[in-house]
């Protein structure tokens, strides 16, 4: 009888202890990621390096022509590399190991056109290896770029050309150690130099790689490396080269859709809520307009505002962060480059230093079974295993954070526990203000990681709205902030007359100086438009004054006005309209060629007097879907309109992806008139397009 009594009392302390019986786990809803995935997105930011030959050539996409002996840094310092990108809190470097000219960073067995021919170490160094041991010492990921396509050998659009692709894979996969992602350009076939053949070869790009035996050999290889880019693969482009993802964005692709030319890469910014299989989005962009070093651009790094935004629309919107930094003919990351990242890295940390939800009063409408397992309060343990569910049934539903206090905020992070699959379709967020619930967001998707920027507001409570599921919610984790304000900088404007204008958000006061010297409270406070017509560099920045904040630098260089330049002749279209590429407007722009104007297509433009220059820019059109771009030019000069100088010619590399100002430098001359030659456009169409024509001006 006693032993019966201590059994029965046994077992009721193993039921007080337990609870309820084991609740189920949600069951897993539509694609999964792999393990892999999972790790990989968990990285969240990591480098990019574009460095080669184009580097020494200052050319985008290189021909395929040129000498192995141009490669020769004079500093070259992968271990600066690595410690730039550790400090900036990225996980990995994915190195660009051959681009579209052919040219290797490591000795292949397979080719002559490689580091074995260069100058550097002479012809003895290698610096994939370089780059994987220096990533071992920094606790870095190393990834590696490969092109599939290559304008320098004979053998590209026959089948031996695959044979050597793979070859240069197995190298790169055997031969560095771990590879966290293979990386496979879209840009593939086109014009190249081919061994001397100088001309254009065409292939099918899905079929002409075999990429189902491609992958099949890299996984056999490498199976904890992830393949990135065409074909079959596990991570997607992000469908744009501006860091940006979709404000929807699923991590599915209808990729048998994609695999057989049905999906537009503009679909790739959101992703597909009924894709078939998990293939999560990856932002790439550069620091710098361009993704090879230009010196020309070491005043264009993109500013700490641009850059904090990409932050938010990538990672922010479920996507991983692929930022670029492109290596200087030294071998090193430049200086303005690192400035740049230490102002983002600081931001970033500002705005993520103190969490606010963590010992607030947290309940939710419904909890899966009852159970503690899945609580609301996992959604704010930091613990990426666990999280918050409801029942089955269960897919619009409520979890709120009460403070201790009021509390003021403007950052929201949610995250799903993408292990059992992406469900939310939409979701809102209220904030408890004087007693009131106020609408501050409005969202759709959320992922393994979604950001929100609200307004920043004080409130007594804090609300989650999931209103729309595919299944029941699955929530791992809820966090809240309140970011230092950030003054953004403000825009300068100058017309075709030397009107200057300024403007801020939020109506902060703008302060600026003409004497190239940083200005603060202390210099000029704009007060309105007025001109300047000579060559100058306007240096801004706004002040939130009741706070004491200011913005960073905005710089705007301009030369002459263009008050006195005319246009002489355009080949076709309207004179008239021609004028919008010297009108200081970036939003227009004049349209030429057509079916019954075939390119090519020139313009002639009167500068009013003689200017030293040694270069020129070319905007594309920045406004509509279809931009007009022009893939080749030339470009001349003169001082009566008689006689022409051949100044600078060749292509607009990846300006499909990339539609920013170019720009192109030759040496110094003396000039009255440029001549401007579209002579192909994109997609080989009929029709282009210029916003805006300048010249590069020296004293």
């Amino acid at each position: 009888m006693k032993k019966a009594l201590l059994l029965l009392c046994f077992f009721c302390i193993i039921t007080s202890v337990s609870g309820q019986k084991k609740v189920k786990s949600p069951e897993p809803f539509g694609p999964l990621p792999t393990q892999k995935q999972i790790d990989w997105q968990e990285m969240e930011f990591y480098a990019f390096v574009h460095f080669s030959l184009n580097t020494f050539t200052n050319k985008e996409w290189g021909y395929g022509d040129e000498s192995p002996e141009l490669f020769n840094p004079t500093n070259l310092d992968v271990r600066q590399w690595a410690k730039v990108v550790k400090e900036s809190g990225m996980k990995g470097i994915i190195l660009v190991a051959k681009h579209h000219d052919g040219f290797c960073l490591w000795p292949s067995a397979y080719t002559e056109r490689s580091v074995k021919n260069s100058p550097w170490k002479n012809g003895k160094g290698d610096l994939i290896k370089e780059l994987a041991a220096a990533c071992k010492e920094y606790n870095l990921k190393l990834g590696l770029y490969l092109s599939p396509w290559d304008r320098n050998r004979a053998d590209y659009g026959k089948p031996e050309y695959v044979t050597y692709f793979r070859n240069q894979l197995k190298e790169l996969l055997t031969n560095y150690g771990d590879v966290f992602e293979m990386w496979f350009d879209g840009a593939n076939g086109g014009d190249g130099y081919y061994a001397g053949a100088n001309e254009t070869r065409k292939i099918n790009t899905l079929e002409y790689y075999n990429w189902d035996e491609t992958y099949k050999l890299i996984y056999k290889i490498a199976p904890k490396t992830l393949v990135w880019g065409v074909g079959p693969s596990e991570a997607r482009w992000i469908g744009n080269e501006e860091g940006r993802a979709g404000k929807t964005n699923w991590s599915l692709l209808r990729q048998k859709d994609e695999l057989a030319g049905k999906v537009h890469y503009t679909e790739f910014m959101s992703g597909h809520e009924d894709g078939e299989k998990w293939v999560p989005g990856e932002a790439d962009v550069s620091i710098r307009p361009g993704w090879f070093y230009h010196a020309v651009e070491d005043d264009k790094v993109r500013s700490l505002d641009e850059m904090v935004d990409i932050y938010y629309e990538s990672i922010g919107r479920n996507a991983t962060l692929l930022l670029n930094l492109p290596v200087d003919r030294r071998g090193l990351i430049h200086e303005n480059d690192q400035a740049r990242l230490k102002e983002l890295v600081s931001t970033i940390k500002e705005d993520f230093k103190k969490e606010l939800l963590a010992g607030t009063n947290i309940t939710a409408d419904n909890v899966r079974g009852n159970s503690n397992e899945f609580a609301a309060k996992n959604a704010t343990d930091q613990n990426r295993n666990s999280y918050w569910a409801t029942d089955d049934n269960i897919k619009t539903t409520s979890i709120v954070f009460e403070f201790n206090k009021p509390t003021t905020l403007n950052r929201i992070v949610l995250q799903e526990y993408i292990k059992l699959g992406q469900r939310v379709k939409a979701f809102n967020v209220e904030a408890k203000i004087d007693g009131k619930w106020k609408n501050v967001a409005n969202e759709t998707t959320i992922g393994y990681k979604r950001i929100l920027r609200i307004d920043k507001v004080t409130a007594s409570a804090l609300k989650i709205n999931i209103t729309d599921s595919k299944a029941s919610i699955v929530i791992s984790n809820i966090q809240a902030f309140n970011a230092p304000t950030f003054v953004r900088m403000p825009e300068i404007q100058r017309n075709k007359s030397g009107y200057i204008t300024m403007k801020s958000e939020e109506s902060n006061s703008v302060y600026y100086t003409i004497d190239g010297s940083n200005p603060t409270i202390k210099s000029t406070l704009y007060n309105g438009i007025f001109q300047y017509d000579k060559a100058v560099e306007i240096k801004a920045v706004a002040i939130n004054t009741s706070e004491n904040i200011s913005s960073a630098v905005k710089t705007a260089k301009y030369g002459a006005s263009k008050e006195n330049w005319k246009i002489v002749t355009a080949s076709s279209g309207d004179l008239n309209s021609a004028n919008h590429i010297i009108d200081g407007n970036p939003n227009t722009e004049w349209s030429f060629g057509g079916d019954s104007n075939k390119l090519p297509q020139e313009i002639i433009i009167d500068m009013g007097s003689i200017l030293n220059i040694n270069g020129f820019t070319y905007l594309p059109q920045q406004v509509g879907n279809n931009l007009n771009l022009i893939s080749n030019y030339e470009f001349y000069t003169s001082l009566d309109n008689v006689k022409w100088t051949l100044q600078s010619q060749g292509e607009f590399s990846n300006i499909k992806n990339n539609p920013i100002e170019q720009v192109k430098t030759f040496k110094k001359d003396k000039a009255r008139y440029i001549r401007f030659i579209a002579k192909s456009a994109v997609g080989k169409g009929s029709t282009v397009s210029i916003a805006e024509i300048n010249v590069i001006e020296t004293l």
